[in-house]
């Protein structure tokens, strides 16, 4: 499916929709109908794949842009370039060697979780998103909202095989495989490396968060 298609599908279903926070929008002027969808290197082995959008995310129209994007791409950065990130253009440089999307291209009220309900209608949209216009096969997922997307619409088993998963002690270090669908019937395997979300708030992962993403980028072999 073309680009040009699927920004009027993601269009045409925000029309549908409540909880999209319009004040951030209109704060930033910007439109709450445009999805924040997919960014970077359509043909990078790897994609990052979180949640949803945030204010700064609407701010700049790019996703992974805030404090939690910040601390993503300076890991990358100085994985790639063995130094510090210097400033915030070089995030946006950095950026551009991956491919990035969330499970719902649009910022929440309240920054809370999308409902299942919204994601189910999202999520034919957003496969498609990553079968077209992405061609790698690599994602590292962003928190357990990002990793459980790809259970929504399939089979049972494919569920309870990423709730296992997910129950594991050492899911951030191994990975998981599975098949993304669109919606005219192809499939493609993908590999889920999944991590926990980088927040702040993430009390309990956050200061380990680096160190982790290193280890990912390690076994993947990330280089540009």
């Amino acid at each position: 499916m073309s680009a040009q298609t699927l920004h009027k599908q993601f269009r045409q279903l925000a029309k549908r929709i409540d909880g999209i926070d319009k004040d951030v929008y209109l704060q930033y002027k910007q439109d709450p109908l445009e999805p924040v969808i997919g960014e970077g290197n359509p043909d990078s082995s790897l994609a990052f794949f979180g949640r949803d959008p945030g204010r700064d995310e609407v701010k700049y129209h790019m996703p992974f842009i805030g404090a939690g994007g910040q601390k993503v791409r300076t890991t990358l950065y100085k994985h790639l370039y063995n130094k510090e990130m210097p400033d915030f253009e070089a995030s946006l440089h950095v950026g551009k060697h991956f491919f990035w999307a969330n499970t719902c291209p649009y910022k929440p009220v309240g920054n809370k979780a999308w409902s299942m309900k919204i994601k189910k209608q999202f999520q034919p949209i957003v496969a498609d998103l990553l079968m077209d216009l992405w061609h790698g096969n690599q994602i590292i997922t962003l928190g357990r909202e990002a990793f459980l997307w790809f259970a929504i619409n399939q089979p049972k088993e494919v569920k309870l095989q990423l709730e296992e998963f997910w129950a594991t002690e050492d899911r951030f270090s191994n990975t998981t495989t599975i098949c993304i669908h669109s919606q005219d019937g192809r499939s493609r395997q993908i590999t889920l490396n999944p991590l926990p979300h980088p927040s702040p708030l993430n009390a309990t992962w956050y200061k380990r968060f680096p160190e982790l993403l290193d280890q990912r980028l390690k076994q993947l072999k990330v280089t540009v």
